[in-house]
C-alpha cells in the first residue's frame, strides 16, 4: 500500500499546552495572594475581585454571543484579565467602578482588537489605567485603601499605601511588606505570596524568569544607585505593584516578546520607566504605565531582534 505524503504549512511542532491550560496555571498561582488579601481586607476586597471577574466573563460572553462568534470564555482568559485587574484595584473600590474596568479590560482592549491573541497592551493594565484618569478619588483616595486586620480589629479604618507613607512614622517596615502586612492594593501587599506564585509559573514553563528578573533587578539597581540605602532599594522593591506587575503583567504572552533578548531588553525597559515614573513623576506608581508603554514597544523590540531564516541571502542592487 503507497503512503500519501501529506504537506502543510507550518507550524509543525506541536506542544500538549493549551490556551486554558496556561490560564489555568496562572489562576492557580495567584490564589495564595488573592485568599491571603481576601483574609486581611475582609469581605469588601473579596466583593471588587469578584465583580470584577464576573463582570469580564459576562462581557465576554455577551461580546460572542451579540456578534454571533465562538464562546471563548471556557479559555478562561476573561476569568484571568478580571482576576488581575481585581487585584489591582483599592479595597474599598466601588463595584460598578471595577464592573466598568472589566468591561474596558474585555471589550475596548481586548475584542475590538479582534480578542485573545490580537491586542496590542495587557486588557487589565489598559483598564486600570481608564480607571486611574476617569475615577481618581475612587482609585487613589485613601479612603479606598484599609488598613489590614493583622493591625487593626475592624476592616473600616483607611489606610495609605507603603508608597504614600515612605519616610514617614507610619512607613511599614520590611518584614511588613514582605509579608504582606500593609495596606494598598488588594493583590500587591504579599511580595512572598506573589512569588511563590511566579515560582509556580517558572516551574510549570508558563512563564520565562527574565522579564520579573529585569524588571525587578532594574528597580532595586537604580534605587540603590540613586540613594546607597539598601533599606531604601528593599523598601521599594517590595512595595507597590512592582511584584504582581513583573510576575503576572509584564509576562502575558501577546503583549511583550517572544525571544530572550527581546525579554531582556522589555524587563530592563519596564524597570526603567518605573523607577524614572517614581522618581521625578506626579505620581507615586509607576509599574503599570511603564509596563504599557513597553506592550507598545514591544513589535519594535522583536524586530530588532528578528533573526535571519535559514539559508536567506542579501540581494545586494546594482543601482
Amino acid at each position: 500500500m503507497k503512503e500519501k505524503l501529506v504537506v502543510s504549512s507550518s507550524p509543525h511542532i506541536r506542544h500538549l499546552d493549551t490556551t486554558s491550560g496556561i490560564m489555568l496555571d496562572v489562576i492557580i498561582a495567584l490564589i495564595p495572594a488573592t485568599a491571603y488579601s481576601f483574609f486581611i481586607f475582609g469581605l469588601s476586597a473579596a466583593a471588587v475581585v469578584c465583580t470584577s471577574v464576573l463582570s469580564a466573563v459576562i462581557c465576554e460572553f455577551l461580546w460572542n454571543l451579540i456578534l454571533k462568534k465562538p464562546q471563548s470564555v471556557g479559555d478562561f482568559s476573561a476569568i484571568v484579565t478580571g482576576l488581575i485587574l481585581g487585584l489591582n484595584l483599592p479595597p474599598k473600590t466601588p463595584l460598578y467602578v471595577a464592573a466598568i474596568g472589566s468591561l474596558v479590560a474585555i471589550i475596548v482592549v481586548k475584542q475590538m482588537f479582534g480578542g485573545l491573541g490580537f491586542n496590542f497592551v495587557n486588557p487589565a493594565i489598559g483598564a486600570r489605567i481608564v480607571l486611574l484618569v476617569s475615577f481618581p478619588t475612587a482609585m487613589a483616595s485613601m479612603s479606598s485603601y484599609l488598613e489590614p486586620i493583622t493591625k487593626v480589629s475592624v476592616d473600616t479604618v483607611t489606610g495609605a499605601t507603603p508608597l504614600m507613607l515612605y519616610g514617614k512614622e507610619a512607613a511599614p517596615s520590611i518584614k511588613e511588606l514582605f509579608f504582606g502586612m500593609t495596606s494598598g492594593a488588594i493583590g500587591e501587599t504579599s511580595a512572598f505570596l506573589l512569588l511563590v506564585g511566579g515560582v509556580y509559573l517558572v516551574l510549570r514553563k508558563v512563564i520565562s524568569p527574565i522579564i520579573p528578573l529585569s524588571f525587578i533587578g532594574t528597580v532595586a539597581l537604580m534605587t540603590y544607585l540613586f540613594s546607597f540605602s539598601l533599606n531604601e532599594t528593599l523598601y521599594f522593591t517590595l512595595s507597590g505593584g512592582l511584584i504582581l506587575g513583573a510576575v503576572f503583567m509584564a509576562t502575558d504572552y501577546v503583549t511583550s516578546p517572544a525571544s530572550k533578548i527581546g525579554k531582556l531588553i522589555f524587563g530592563i525597559g519596564c524597570g526603567l520607566l518605573t523607577f524614572v515614573i517614581r522618581k521625578w513623576g506626579n505620581l507615586p506608581e509607576g509599574v503599570s504605565y511603564s509596563i504599557i508603554l513597553m506592550n507598545i514597544l514591544s513589535p519594535q523590540i522583536e524586530k530588532i531582534n528578528l533573526k535571519k531564516p535559514f539559508g536567506l541571502k542579501e540581494v545586494k542592487s546594482n543601482e
